[in-house]
């Protein structure tokens, strides 16, 4: 596709979501095995519940630079895990919460409510991610964080969660105190899920299918959708995403871009030639991409001020054997 031409004419279909079309059919329960699941353990990390909804706690995993104290006003990021909106863990982000914390960082990994776990759909996702975001700029004093400097980031669906927090104004939990802003100062996303549903000028979803994703979804897919609602002063992002990826196509990460760029805000897409989905992930392979997707997000840390010197991403992975 030639980059230069626009892309509501040049693309076709450009819909996602992370489903089968057999998942699409289920709906959202909680697996019968979901209570024995253990919260993770983080070794050296400090646990802070962010948000309780009835009996469920959802706790921020929190890993600070060495000699940390409150009033240090670090910048800080909060990570969200993949897995469809139906699984997944907050271990997923721990390696990259390790490497910022010792670039400066504080560093959180979040876990928030899947429908495996709790029988929710992805507006909830999308609600505890925001009020993620919210609880950290509401204690960053206590946190020894700039409120100013959070970013939001995430793989897949939990880069559509983030996202969201980043550009879509609804879906806010209804309690919470909207005087503090829920909306990220930057976003950093792994292969993430930033179209959904039909954009203007490309063909139309078959009717059946647009409401077995509503099902799951809990909303129209427009409504969750950040390509659909971004506006001019959106966060400036970074978008790291493997081109052969065949559960979210590299060609909505385009198009997501292009939109942000269209509206006068900062967007910068690295795309990986032959890697699909989750390629970015520490332990996979020999780590080389979990090392090219860190320096990428070491750098554009530093391009805004957050970070400073070369990445170390290598000289962090051996002393602990890493890699």
């Amino acid at each position: 596709m030639n980059g230069k031409s626009s892309f509501l004419t040049s693309l076709a279909l450009v819909f996602f979501i992370p489903l089968s079309p057999a998942q699409e059919q289920q709906p959202a329960r909680k697996s019968p095995t979901a209570d024995k699941i253990e919260p993770p353990q983080f070794e050296g990390a400090r646990t802070e519940i962010y948000k309780t909804v009835g009996d469920v706690k959802l706790a921020l995993y929190i890993f600070e630079p060495a000699g940390h104290k409150p009033d240090d006003r670090r910048p800080a990021i909060v990570f969200f895990f993949g897995g469809g909106w139906t699984s997944g863990t907050p271990k997923q982000f721990e390696q990259h919460c390790r490497y910022l914390a010792s670039r400066g960082m504080v560093a959180m990994t979040a876990d928030y409510r899947v429908s495996s776990r709790h029988g929710t759909l992805a507006v909830k996702c999308v609600e505890d991610a925001k009020s993620a975001i919210r609880w950290v700029r509401a204690n960053a004093k206590r946190l020894g964080i700039d409120p100013k400097r959070i970013a939001a980031g995430g793989g897949s669906a939990g880069g559509h969660i983030a996202a969201c927090a980043g550009v879509v104004e609804d879906f806010d939990a209804p309690d919470e105190d909207k005087s503090v802003s829920s909306v990220p100062n930057a976003l950093v996303l792994f292969n993430p899920a930033v179209v959904l549903g039909r954009m203007k000028g490309q063909e139309a979803v078959k009717a059946e299918r647009l409401e077995r994703i509503e099902n799951r979804l809990g909303t129209k897919p427009e409504n969750l959708s950040p390509a659909h609602h971004v506006g001019k002063g959106a966060p400036p992002t970074l978008i790291l995403h493997g081109k052969a990826d065949n559960v979210v196509a590299y060609r909505t990460a385009e198009t997501f871009a292009e939109t942000m760029k269209e509206a006068g805000n900062r967007c910068e897409l690295v795309g990986y030639e032959g890697e699909g989905h989750g390629f970015f992930n520490f332990g996979r392979g020999d780590n080389a991409y979990f090392i090219a997707t860190t320096k990428e997000m070491d750098k554009f840390l530093v391009s805004l001020g957050w970070l400073k010197g070369p990445p170390t991403v290598e000289e962090f992975l051996k002393p602990a054997g890493r890699q």
